[in-house]
Order: C-alpha cells, then sequence, then structure tokens
C-alpha cells in the first residue's frame, strides 16, 4: 500500500508546479462555469461511502494479497470458486450509508485482481459465475438509488488476470530485479492492444447498462520504466468514450492526464493527514480514507480510527474546502465488518444534530481566525460560520471576531451560547460546564 501511496502522491503533486510552467490543452469544450454547474451536487454533498469488496475478502489480509504474496491465477483460483456472500444485502448497506449522513457511494466492480462483481459479457472471471451466481453491481445500483443515494463506479485500470495485461512493476509475477530483457521475455505473446478493447468493452458496460451513474473512479497510473501511464491506457480516448457515454459523469484524475485542463474533475489525495489538505485550498478534490489501514477487509488489522479521529477527518476535508469519501471492506459473506457498523453508527449520530455544518459548507473566510483546538467550516449561502470543538473548554476565544458575530448557538439542538468582548478585538464563547451529548460539539454563529 505504501507504494501505491507514494506514486499517488507524485502523480497527485507534480502536475501542480509543472501546470505552471506549459500551456494548458483541453479535451473538450465544457467551461469553468459549466463544469461547476455539473459537479455542484457533488461539491454540496461532500461526503461519500467507498466500498472495496472483491474475491481479496476470502484471504481477508489486505486487497493486495496477490500482489503482496506474488500469489498466480492458478493460486488465486480458490477464492474465486468459493466466493459466496450469503448474507449480501445491499439495501442494508445502503440503509448504513444514509444513516451515516453519506450522499454518494463508490463500489469496486472490477479491482486489480481482474474479478467483477457485474456481469460482463468479455468475462468468465465474474460474481454470475461463482457460488454468488448474480451481478452484484445490479443489486448495489438499484439499493442505493432507492435510498436517493447518488452511484458512482470504481474500475481499476490495472487488471493481474487478464491475460494480455502485461507483466509491469506492479505485478505479482514481477522479477526481483527485472531487466528489460526478463520483462521482454515474460510479456512475450501478451497484446495490450487487446486489453485495452477488452478495458472500453466494460466500461462500455458500466457506463450503458445501469442508467445514470454519477461518477467514475478510475485506478490507477505509474508512468515510468516498467510502469503504465496515459498511453497504456489510451486515456484520451478512453476519457472522450467516457463522457460521450454519460456527459454529466464526474471522474477522478488517475488517467494521467495531467497536462489537459480537462482531464480529470478533481484530485484524489488519498490517506494523508487533515494538515496536509491545506494545499489543495481553491482546487477541486476529495480525500479517500480508510476506518483502518486497508481498503478491502483484513480480518487481523487493528489499526481502526476512533469516531473522534474520523469525524476530524470529515470536518477537516470541509474545512480545507474538499470532500471525504470513507470506505468500507465488506466481509466474504456480505455483510460490513461489526467495526465499520458501529463507525459508521457513531457518525450518523453525530450527523443528526451537526450535518448542517458539513452540507454546502467549505473554508472559511481569510477574515475569521481559527480559534485554538477547534475547525471552521462556513456555509457561503447561509453566512453561518461553524466552530467545531475538537477539545472541549467552557470559554474559547474568537480572535478578531469582535462586531462580526449576531448570536451564537450550538448546532445541535439550538440552544443559545453567551458570547462577550475579551479584549479590544475577540470575543470569548461561554460553554457550560458539562460537554453536551456529541463527540466534537458545533457552535454555528449567525454572522451579522
Amino acid at each position: 500500500m505504501l507504494k501505491k501511496q507514494l506514486l499517488i502522491a507524485a502523480l497527485l503533486f507534480s502536475p501542480l508546479l509543472s501546470l505552471q510552467a506549459q500551456e494548458v490543452k483541453k479535451l473538450g469544450t465544457e467551461t469553468a462555469q459549466q463544469k461547476e454547474q455539473r459537479m455542484a451536487w457533488w461539491t454540496h454533498d461532500r461526503f461519500g461511502m467507498f466500498i472495496h469488496w472483491g474475491l481479496y475478502a476470502l484471504p481477508a489480509r489486505h486487497e493486495w494479497v496477490k500482489h503482496n504474496e506474488r500469489l498466480t491465477n492458478e493460486q488465486y483460483q480458490n477464492y474465486f470458486d468459493l466466493f459466496n456472500p450469503n448474507q449480501f444485502d445491499p439495501k442494508s448497506w445502503a440503509k448504513q450509508a444514509k444513516a451515516a449522513g453519506m450522499k454518494y457511494a463508490v463500489l469496486t466492480t472490477k479491482h486489480h485482481e481482474g474479478f467483477c462483481l457485474f456481469d460482463s459479457r468479455y468475462t468468465d472471471y465474474k460474481a454470475p459465475n461463482t457460488p454468488a451466481k448474480r451481478d452484484l453491481v445490479k443489486e448495489f445500483v438499484d439499493a442505493f438509488r432507492a435510498e436517493g443515494i447518488k452511484v458512482g463506479f470504481y474500475y481499476s485500470l490495472i487488471d493481474w488476470h487478464h491475460p494480455d495485461f502485461t507483466i509491469d512493476v506492479m505485478h505479482p509475477q514481477r522479477p526481483e530485479n527485472g531487466s528489460d530483457s526478463t520483462y521482454a521475455r515474460l510479456n512475450k505473446g501478451k497484446d495490450m492492444n487487446k486489453y485495452r478493447q477488452y478495458m472500453r468493452n466494460q466500461i462500455t458496460e458500466l457506463l450503458t447498462r445501469y442508467g445514470k451513474i454519477d461518477i467514475l473512479w478510475l485506478d490507477f497510473s505509474y508512468p515510468g520504466k516498467n510502469g503504465k501511464g496515459k498511453d497504456d491506457w489510451d486515456a484520451v480516448g478512453l476519457l472522450k468514450m467516457i463522457r460521450k457515454l454519460q456527459p454529466s459523469i464526474i471522474v477522478d484524475n488517475r488517467l494521467n492526464l495531467d497536462e489537459y485542463e480537462d482531464g480529470a474533475d478533481f484530485l484524489t489525495p488519498e490517506q494523508v493527514k487533515v494538515d496536509e489538505l491545506a494545499k489543495f485550498r481553491g482546487k477541486t478534490w476529495e480525500t479517500c480514507q480508510t476506518f483502518s489501514g486497508s481498503w478491502g477487509y483484513y480480518r487481523d488489522e487493528n489499526t481502526w480510527k476512533s469516531t473522534h479521529e474520523l469525524l476530524q477527518l470529515l470536518i477537516g476535508s470541509v474545512s480545507k474546502g474538499g470532500n471525504l469519501i470513507l470506505n468500507v471492506g465488506p466481509t466474504a459473506r456480505g455483510v460490513f465488518d461489526y467495526r465499520a457498523q458501529s463507525a459508521l453508527g457513531n457518525i450518523g449520530d453525530w450527523m443528526k444534530g451537526n450535518s448542517e455544518s458539513i452540507y454546502g459548507c467549505t473554508y472559511a473566510p481569510e477574515s475569521f481566525q481559527v480559534p485554538q483546538n477547534t475547525m471552521l467550516t462556513y456555509n457561503p449561502t447561509t453566512k453561518r460560520l461553524y466552530v467545531h470543538l475538537l477539545d472541549y473548554s467552557t470559554r474559547v476565544v474568537l480572535p478578531g471576531y469582535k462586531g462580526k458575530v449576531k448570536y451564537a448557538q450550538f448546532l445541535h439542538d439550538n440552544s443559545e451560547v453567551k458570547f462577550s468582548a475579551d479584549g479590544d478585538n475577540s470575543l470569548a464563547l461561554s460553554l457550560p460546564e458539562k460537554k453536551p451529548a456529541m463527540e466534537i460539539p458545533v457552535v454555528e454563529i449567525v454572522l451579522k
């Protein structure tokens, strides 16, 4: 996972510098205003669910288990033969996502292992041919749409099962110290043209069989020696096809099309700390994060984040002007791990009283300093400022706020919070001795 994160970081950050020194090209004719309108729902909703689910749920030791343990297709076949999610209930998934306050959901239709959760006509390596015996993507789409949650698909550009996908530095059968001649020998007879067509065919299926698809998450490029980048995917042609099939779809930035102004709709900082997100201010982005250290179900992984840490990720993302997509890795039986269910429930309890500080919000205007031990979000439509109390205290100083505040209240119950002058230019909030029954209380500031 670390290797992938380093590669993604390089892809994310280097274009921000290089694009300043070169002329920006465009693939289409959409204006900045048209893009803003197309993405308005996404930038408003702020919070989504990622679902990483595939054959790797059976070994239950990381979604990159095939890569990490250098497993062959033959060794991995056992998971395909035994894949039987007999407790899969996407309606339950959707209800949990909705209760947590998530407004959109993205499912891995195919991860790097090459296994398809949908009924593709171009492969036998798919859920209908396992004991599952059905199109799991269709059931996901129907269930989440029924709850009013927008639907997105993740599709891996990488495929460690397809016979024509060439072996590279990420492949499970990569050589230990591969020379160019070694890679050439391993890839004799493989034809990436055939794989590219396979990929186009499958993405066409996904974008034509299931109605309107709101988001497409393509993952991921790693250009360089014995890697793969835009030319390996025919990324320009692929993105043009996607836009033609689904004109209003929102597409991530992992096609390696950074030299094009419209080569992506949003940046994707992965598993980064909240403080690192400040560098994306003014850009359109979504940070993808996990409850623990893995995306797929990992039975013995125990670095699960606390409710406080998860809420800080959500609030912090919005306070820096971006979205959070939080990942769940269902078990091989098709249910959310009990720890994920608990975390989703706790987030939902907080969102019931405080979602106004998330939806439609962004970073606060620069004229408002961030009080100590807090995070600020701001709704530019209602002109409300939200002070999130990360470390509860009975007195919170608002530096430089004097003359700007009309009224203050706890958001979860609209109970008044008194404030008074503190020095020449600041205000102080007077909070009750007993902390409200909220993991992170929020004070709503009504501005003058």
